[in-house]
């Protein structure tokens, strides 16, 4: 055989060099279409297409994030969440971290599938997390509820998106002024009246004259919070009609407000005999924020009916006052639980030191009526610290689902990344409706900080 010259070597030794390069960027090539087609499937919603695609690609080591990304995201969409779960396992093991661009990916498409479940409660739970969420990410996701069949849902939709501007401008919210439930035409009404934008008032003004009173009353106080004040009159008529219906939404409309001429009418709609009325003017006195509806406010703490004493303390919670701290510590001693669970609620929200309520709270905790452990749970939200955090991650516990959901909404709002890994073991939970209210409120921290570094 022929010795080959320095040349021709060179050249043969080019020449193969280019033929293993152009079948890398083959396979190359290869690899991308097959992940593309993953792609496509999951946004096209074929979650189960979209599996058995990327099934050969992880098993070939290739893209491994991006495949387990797609996996884990196809897994929750189908309801898979425990499986999803331990597909970002499998991941943060193999990055050597966790990567929280994807647990919060996780935790909103967990969420989803909720959203067309049979059971009014389950949607109700998907809407709620996602209405937790500060984000106008979660505007398209939440618009479908517009058209959901239960008039509670459409409401409870309706004002998650009217705290987003995307959600504000959405046609689907604007679409439903048109609603077929009055409580959700008031809910849309709101939101119009809070952006504080002039040209929402064509929207507005035809509902001033809709077939439902409370309409007519929120259309007008939405016209009054866009700068047409002649709407006053409108509001304060209704709160001198007979039906109490009108006459409690006027009064809340009130605190929507927060106009001062608003605190003499509050002042005689606490002395109505309508509970619910009393309850309406109490909560519109801590929206209003004056300092003179504390003094209104506090003898409602004696009210004869409790629901009417629990909104009482809720709402001086909001009025910075030493007469209201020391009212509120009063009251932890009050005879009915829930109004005591109020006064947790009302002082936390006053900045005052865990100590104060913390053998209430511990009390409270054992009690055998799991909607009161719950109520613990809402007003818990309303602290702050390490003390807050260590008895809402013990409640996550509870042997009855609700105690668990509002523990775990709670977590979302006062904790931050330290509460990470015990609301993603939450997403394990039995409960579906604790599961995707854990998602949530993962999805709420990483979304208010997302730099803020471990404590």
């Amino acid at each position: 055989m022929p010795r080959l010259n320095r040349a021709t070597l060179h050249l043969h030794l080019f020449l193969i060099a280019c033929v293993l390069a152009f079948a890398g960027n083959v396979e190359a090539i290869q690899t991308s279409g097959k992940l593309d087609k993953v792609r496509t499937a999951f946004q096209e919603g074929k979650f189960d297409q979209a599996l058995e695609l990327v099934e050969p690609l992880i098993q070939a080591g290739e893209h491994l994030r991006e495949c387990r990304r797609l996996k884990m995201l196809s897994l929750v969409r189908l309801g898979k969440i425990d499986e999803g779960v331990d597909e970002y396992d499998r991941l943060s093991r193999e990055l050597g971290h966790g990567d929280e661009g994807i647990l919060r990916e996780l935790a909103i498409h967990s969420i989803l599938p909720r959203r067309t479940d049979m059971r009014e409660q389950m949607r109700g739970a998907a809407y709620t997390a996602l209405k937790e969420i500060p984000s106008d990410e979660v505007v398209p996701y939440s618009e479908d509820g517009l058209s959901d069949g239960s008039g509670m849902i459409r409401a409870l939709v309706a004002e998650g998106l009217g705290k987003f501007s995307r959600g504000i401008h959405s046609q689907h919210f604007r679409g439903a002024l048109k609603d077929p439930a009055g409580l959700v035409r008031v809910t849309v009404l709101k939101g119009l009246g809070r952006s504080g934008e002039k040209a929402n008032i064509p929207l507005i003004t035809p509902l001033l004259k809709d077939e439902q009173a409370i309409v007519q009353v929120a259309a007008a106080g939405a016209l009054f919070m866009l700068g047409e004040t002649q709407h006053w009159e409108r509001i304060q008529q209704a709160t001198k009609v007979q039906e109490g219906y009108e006459r409690g939404t006027a009064l809340r409309m009130l605190g929507e407000l927060g106009d001062s001429r608003a605190l003499p009418i509050l002042k005689q709609g606490v002395l109505d005999r309508q509970p619910s009325i009393r309850a309406a003017a109490a909560a519109s006195l801590g929206s209003l924020s004056l300092p003179a509806a504390v003094p209104v406010l506090i003898p409602l703490l004696a009210d004869p009916v409790p629901a009417v004493r629990s909104v009482a303390g809720v709402m001086l919670g909001k009025l910075k006052s030493d007469r209201a701290i020391r009212a509120l510590t009063r009251t932890l001693h009050d005879r009915n639980d829930g109004v005591r669970a109020a006064a947790i609620a009302g002082l936390l929200k006053l900045n005052s030191p865990f100590q104060v309520v913390s053998g209430t709270v511990q009390e409270l905790m054992g009690n055998t009526n799991p909607g009161l452990r719950s109520s613990v749970a809402k007003a818990l939200g309303n602290g702050r610290g390490r003390d807050v955090v260590n008895i809402l991650t013990l409640m996550l516990n509870d042997p009855i689902p609700k105690p668990r959901i509002t523990a775990a909404r709670s977590l979302g709002r006062v904790g931050g990344r330290e509460v990470l890994p015990v609301l993603k073991r939450t997403l394990r939970d039995s409960d579906a409706a604790v599961k995707t209210t854990a998602a949530g409120a993962i999805a709420r921290i990483l979304t208010q900080s997302p730099k803020l570094k471990n404590k």
